[in-house]
C-alpha cells in the first residue's frame, strides 16, 4: 500500500548528515541533487508506466529507490521497492499510478535549507 502521507519538509540536517556519515554542509547539495535527477527519471517512469513497460518501470523506480535509501527517505524507498518488484513480476494489477503519485507527492514536500523543492517537481 503507499504511502499517502509522507512528509520530509521538516529534514534535520545534521541528524541527515549523521546517519550517513557525512557533514550537514553536504546535505543542501545532495538534496538538490537527488531532486533534480529524480525529475527526470520521473518523467521516464510515468510514461514506462502509460505504456507497461515493465522492465522501464523496473530500472527508473530501482534507480530513486537507492538514491531514496542512500539519503533515508524511507518512505519513497519502500514505495519504490514495492513498485520495483511489481515490475519485475509483470503484474498488470499493480497500482503503479497511485504509488507514482505517492512518490512524486513525497519527494514534492522535500525541502533543503528553508526552500521547499516541490515546485521544481511539476
Amino acid at each position: 500500500m503507499p504511502i499517502l502521507n509522507a512528509n520530509y519538509s521538516s529534514i534535520n540536517h545534521e541528524e541527515m548528515a549523521a546517519s550517513i556519515g557525512l557533514k550537514s554542509k553536504h546535505i543542501p547539495m545532495l538534496i538538490t541533487s537527488f531532486i533534480e535527477e529524480s525529475k527526470q527519471i520521473l518523467d521516464v517512469l510515468k510514461e514506462s508506466i502509460s505504456t507497461k513497460d515493465y522492465e522501464k518501470i523496473r530500472l527508473n523506480v530501482h534507480a530513486i529507490k537507492g538514491s531514496a535509501g542512500n539519503l533515508k527517505f524511507t518512505e519513497i524507498y519502500e514505495m519504490a521497492k514495492e513498485m520495483e518488484f511489481a515490475a519485475s513480476a509483470q503484474k498488470s494489477d499493480f497500482e503503479y499510478e497511485i504509488y507514482f503519485d505517492a512518490i512524486k507527492s513525497a519527494m514534492g514536500t522535500i525541502s533543503h535549507g528553508t526552500d521547499k523543492l516541490n515546485t521544481e517537481i511539476a
